[in-house]
């Protein structure tokens, strides 16, 4: 058994505690693990062990949370930078438990929220939403129910890409605005069909514009 003599605060971080056992410096500890030791309580080597596994978690937990608060984060983003960190595959797996139950990481949520914010702001098809999403560590199964749920409909989407690309093909002819449209609207991942209704649309308006002015 060791007694505790003396619990100080760190002078370069007040969020941890230097625990000195015997008279002597043992270990540090966050302060809400802290929370409960005392001057002269006696600790044995299991209850140390166990103080130090539950400073681990903390210390990652809060790593993790530090990571969520710059922008939403999927899952797997979150094991991605314990990983980097060092922090071991177990304690990752509870990290990120305890991060989903509160609902700071919500997988589906991210997906919903990519989805609606890049149909409105920069539209593109099923097909590379769903690239974008798989590389953010999305699961198959809520890539394909987010996007059966919230992706507004593709010819729509694709008629309103192209109706943004066409500002900066005003001077273009037909073929010329054929195929930098279609380019375009296959970067954004959009189908042949859906592509190829946008350009004839988007020409179409432009065309009877032109007729008017």
């Amino acid at each position: 058994m060791n007694r505790i003599t003396a619990l100080q605060l760190q002078n370069r971080n007040r969020q941890r505690i230097n625990v000195f056992l015997d008279g002597e410096f043992a270990f540090g500890l966050s302060k809400i693990v802290a929370a409960w030791l005392e001057i002269g309580q006696e600790l044995s080597p299991e209850k140390i062990s166990e103080l130090k596994a539950q400073d681990a978690e903390e210390v990652a937990f809060q790593r993790a949370v530090k990571f969520v608060g710059y922008r939403a984060r999927t899952s797997a983003e979150v094991r991605q930078n314990l990983k980097q960190h060092g922090v071991t595959e177990d304690l990752i797996d509870t990290i990120v438990v305890r991060l989903e139950r509160s609902g700071t990481v919500d997988d589906r949520g991210f997906a919903q929220m990519w989805v609606e914010n890049r149909s409105e702001y920069r539209p593109r098809g099923r097909r590379l939403l769903a690239y974008e999403l798989k590389r953010k560590g999305i699961s198959e199964e809520v890539i394909r129910e987010t996007l059966d749920e919230s992706l507004p409909d593709e010819d729509e989407l694709a008629y309103q890409a192209a109706l943004i690309q066409s500002r900066k093909l005003k001077q273009s002819d037909w073929l010329e605005f054929r195929r930098k449209m279609y380019d375009h609207l296959a970067r954004r991942g959009f189908s042949y069909d859906a592509s190829d209704s946008a350009v004839r649309k988007v020409w179409s308006e432009r065309d009877s514009s032109s007729l008017l002015e």
